[in-house]
């Protein structure tokens, strides 16, 4: 029978400090414009939850979309260039 006194060690040996690291921040960073657009359809489509929708509420969803869609494309195309320079 194996000892898994060893694997412990190694699973416990780097203590997680609760902060993020700076590639992570840097990746929220890069991220943060796909966030707070997803944020603004969430908000729209919360709005409309309770009520009939009017061409207003329609518009502003469908804008809101389409934030969302420009920033995953601003997101995937910035990606993209990242990965053609390494």
């Amino acid at each position: 029978m194996k000892s898994i006194a060893a694997l412990q060690a190694v699973v416990t040996a780097t203590p997680f400090d609760g902060e993020p690291s700076d590639a992570e921040l840097n990746a929220i960073e890069q991220e943060l414009p796909l966030i707070l657009a997803e944020v603004d359809l969430l908000d729209a489509q919360i709005m409309t939850l309770d009520r009939p929708i009017t061409e207003l509420d329609e518009r502003r969803i469908r804008r809101a979309r389409n934030r969302v869609l420009a920033a995953r494309r601003g997101l995937a195309n910035r990606a993209g260039i990242a990965l053609a320079g390494a």
